[in-house]
């Protein structure tokens, strides 16, 4: 792990962040479709957990989780197994089933066993937004990842 993968990765982190936010928090609204809320369901599996949850601690479960954890997640687990198990498959079909993969622990996982929401919170408008604004976290995470100029690759890229 070098110094320029790392800020590969919190890079890629963070504007895959951004985009997830920006879709789920004011494209899908905008659109007519729900607004995700991924400050308040980390806020409420904090206060689920802890049984209090000071104020902002939610925004930075949500900041932390996207600009780093689930960052290392593709690049430490997912890309890898991927390329053990199936070399040949694109880095594209890896990331979106990453991001389903980040869409069921965080509506089934997080949302559902820690904080006691309904499974999929209900299959309600919100989980369709969810699963598409994951989706579309994990495609800029790994674009950013795995177009990055060959010379200065971290090992992910297909050859």
């Amino acid at each position: 792990m070098t110094r320029t993968n790392i800020w590969t990765i919190l890079t890629a982190g963070a504007l895959a962040t951004l985009a997830f936010d920006l879709f789920g928090q004011g494209l899908a609204p905008l659109a007519g479709f729900a607004k995700l809320a991924p400050v308040g369901l980390a806020q409420a599996t904090i206060k689920t957990v802890f049984g209090a949850a000071p104020k902002g601690i939610g925004d930075i479960v949500h900041i932390v989780n996207g600009l780093l954890i689930y960052s290392l997640g593709y690049v430490l687990v997912a890309r890898p197994i991927q390329q053990k198990i199936l070399p040949s498959l694109p880095w594209l079909v890896t990331a979106v089933v990453y991001g389903i993969g980040l869409w069921i622990f965080a509506l089934y996982g997080v949302a559902h066993l820690i904080a006691g929401n309904k499974p999929f919170l209900g299959w309600t408008g919100i989980t369709w937004v969810a699963l598409w604004g994951h989706i579309l976290y994990a495609v800029v995470l790994a674009a950013v990842i795995e177009l990055k100029p060959r010379t200065q690759s971290m090992g992910t890229a297909a050859a």
